[in-house]
C-alpha cells in the first residue's frame, strides 16, 4: 500500500491492537492516559444527556479501562443531577492504573455486578468489556447481559457492546443490543461487520485528544467505504468527451435468464460507459434486441464469434456471469476475456463454473479484475484453496491476495478487498437490496466504471456505495429495475455531496 492520505485516514478503521497503539503513541507524546479516559467518559455522558431526559441510570463497569470510562461517565452524569448507580465486576481495590484513578473519583456506592443490580433502572450504560475482548463472556457478566436483554431497557455501549469482537464483529457468546454506541477516535471493523453492527445501534465517534497524525505511524489498510477517498478517481464526462472516450463495455448474455444480463447492461450504461454491447446467444438474440434500446446487441453463438467481439480493442471492459449458465462454455468465455486482458468483472455463474479448478481462473488473471461473489459463491470458489476461518474481512483479504483480483464480497456488510492489502467495509445497505437481480445491477455498475478507466478497487467501492445509495433513496418495494432507474439521483447526490440519510 502507498503512503496513506489524510482523506484515507479520516475514514480509517482500527483493530483493537491498533487503537491500543494510538493510545500508546498519544501518551508517549505527553498526553496523560487519565485525560484520555476523562474525555472518553465525558463523551459518553454527553451523548446520553443529548438523547435522553434525566432518569434512573445503571452503569455496568468491567475491571479494565472500559470500566474506567464507565466510572467517569457515571460521575459526570451524577454531577449533572442524574440518579446514577454503578455496578462493578470484581472488587474495587483490584482496579489498576487509570481505571483505579477514575474509580477513586466516584463518590457513590459501588454495587457488585449481578442481575439484581438492574433494579428499577430505566437506562443502562454498558462499560463491562470493550472492543478488545478475546474470549466468550461467561459467568456473572453473561448473566447480567442476559438479564438486561430480558427487560429490554435501552443500552448505551462504551466503545463496543460487551461481547462484540472489535476486529471481526463476531459475538463472543452474548452481547446486548445497544441503542447507542459511543466509540473513540476511530471506529473498528466490528462496528460495521455483521453481526456486530446489529448490536451497536447508532454509533457515535467521539474525539478524546488523540491526534490524527498517529495514523501516519499506524497505517491502517482498512477504511469505511465513503466517496471522500475515491471521488477523485470517479469518471466524470468532460466538455470534449464523446461516447468513444467513455469506454465500451461488453456484457455476456445468457440463453435462458436473459433479464440478468439486460439489467447489468443498462446499469453499465447508467454509470457512464459510452457504449455497451451485449453478446447474445443466437436463439435469444431477438429478446435482447427488442428489450435494449440504446444497447448494442451482437450475436455470439459460439466461442469463435465471442472471440471476434473481444478482438475489438475499443471494447475495453467485460462482464460475464449474470444469467450466463454453469459449465464449460462459460469457463471458456471467461478465459477468453482474461486472455484478451480486458478490464473484467466476474459474477455469479462465472465464479461457480470454476469451483473445481479455481487455480486455473486465478492463474489467468493478468489485468484489472473484480470478483463479485455472495457468501455462497465465495464458499464454492475458495473452498479448495482457502480455509473458511476468520472474519469476513480477513477472508476477503486472503482471497484477493490469492486470486490477484479485487474481491467484492457482497452482503449487508459488503467488503471490498484489493490484492495490495487495502480493504473497505461498506457502512451498511438497506435490506431491500435482498431482491433478485440487484447483484446483476451492481456487477454492471462496476463494469461501467471500469470501462471508463476507474481503478478496480475504487470502482468496486464506488459501485457498492452508489448501489446502496440508490436503494436507500427508493425505499420499500424496491426491485432490481428500480435500482437502474434510481442511479441518476444517486449520481447527482454524489456530484453535489447531498448524500442520503444513513449513508455515512
Amino acid at each position: 500500500m502507498s503512503e496513506p492520505s489524510a482523506i484515507w485516514n479520516r475514514h480509517a478503521l482500527l483493530t483493537p491492537p491498533q487503537m491500543g497503539e494510538a493510545d500508546r503513541l498519544t501518551i508517549s507524546g505527553g498526553i496523560a492516559g487519565m485525560l484520555l479516559m476523562e474525555n472518553a467518559g465525558r463523551a459518553v455522558a454527553d451523548a446520553v444527556s443529548r438523547r435522553w431526559p434525566k432518569q434512573k441510570t445503571l452503569v455496568l463497569c468491567g475491571p479494565g479501562n472500559n470500566g474506567g470510562d464507565g466510572f467517569v461517565a457515571a460521575r459526570v452524569l451524577a454531577e449533572r443531577g442524574w440518579p446514577v448507580r454503578l455496578a462493578l465486576v470484581g472488587a474495587r481495590e483490584k482496579l489498576k492504573g487509570d481505571a483505579a484513578a477514575a474509580a477513586a473519583r466516584w463518590t457513590g456506592p459501588v454495587e457488585p455486578l449481578a442481575p439484581a443490580a438492574i433494579g428499577d433502572a430505566t437506562l443502562i450504560i454498558d462499560a463491562i468489556f470493550g472492543a478488545g475482548l478475546a474470549r466468550p463472556i461467561e459467568g456473572v457478566a453473561r448473566e447480567v447481559i442476559a438479564a438486561v436483554e430480558a427487560v429490554r431497557l435501552p443500552v448505551v455501549a462504551v466503545d463496543m457492546p460487551s461481547g462484540v469482537d472489535g476486529a471481526s464483529g463476531a459475538v463472543l457468546g452474548i452481547a446486548p443490543k445497544a441503542a447507542l454506541t459511543v466509540t473513540f477516535f476511530r471506529r473498528k471493523p466490528g462496528h460495521l461487520l455483521l453481526p456486530g453492527r446489529s448490536h451497536c445501534g447508532e454509533t457515535v465517534v467521539a474525539p478524546i485528544g488523540i491526534a490524527d497524525t498517529v495514523l501516519d505511524q499506524i497505517r491502517s489498510e482498512v477504511v469505511a467505504n465513503h466517496p471522500d477517498w475515491w471521488r477523485d478517481d470517479f469518471p466524470c464526462p468532460l466538455p470534449e468527451s464523446h461516447k468513444y472516450t467513455r469506454g465500451h463495455a461488453l456484457v455476456v448474455g445468457g440463453a435462458v435468464m436473459t433479464g440478468a444480463a439486460r439489467l447489468a447492461a443498462r446499469a453499465a450504461a447508467r454509470l457512464g460507459a459510452g457504449l455497451v454491447t451485449v453478446g447474445a446467444p443466437e436463439p435469444a438474440f431477438p429478446i435482447y434486441a427488442a428489450a435494449l434500446a440504446g444497447i448494442i446487441v451482437q450475436p455470439a453463438g459460439d466461442l469463435g464469434a465471442f472471440r471476434a467481439l473481444l478482438a475489438d480493442p475499443r471494447r475495453n471492459a467485460a462482464l460475464i456471469g449474470p444469467g450466463a449458465g454453469l459449465g464449460e462454455e462459460t469457463r471458456d468465455k471467461v478465459l477468453a476475456i482474461l486472455a484478451a486482458e480486458k478490464r473484467t468483472v466476474l459474477d455469479a455463474d462465472a465464479l461457480t463454473s470454476f469451483a473445481d479448478n479455481a487455480e486455473v481462473l486465478f492463474g489467468a488473471i493478468r489485468s484489472p479484475c473484480v470478483l463479485t461473489p455472495h457468501e455462497g459463491e465465495f464458499a464454492r470458489l475458495f473452498a479448495r484453496v482457502l480455509d473458511g476461518s476468520g472474519s469476513k474481512l480477513e477472508r476477503a483479504c486472503r482471497a484477493a491476495q490469492l486470486s490477484g483480483a479485487v474481491m467484492l464480497l457482497k452482503g449487508n456488510d459488503t467488503v471490498i478487498a484489493a490484492p495490495d492489502g487495502r480493504a473497505a467495509i461498506n457502512p451498511g445497505a438497506p435490506p431491500e437490496l435482498a431482491t433478485a437481480g440487484s447483484g446483476d445491477v451492481l456487477a454492471g455498475m462496476v463494469t461501467g466504471l471500469l470501462a471508463q478507466g476507474m481503478p478496480a478497487f475504487e470502482a468496486a467501492a464506488a459501485g457498492v456505495w452508489l448501489h446502496a445509495d440508490a436503494a436507500r433513496r427508493f425505499g420499500p418495494g424496491l426491485i432490481a429495475e428500480d435500482l437502474v432507474e434510481g442511479l441518476p439521483a444517486a449520481l447527482r447526490a454524489l456530484k453535489t455531496g447531498a448524500m442520503a440519510p444513513g449513508s455515512v
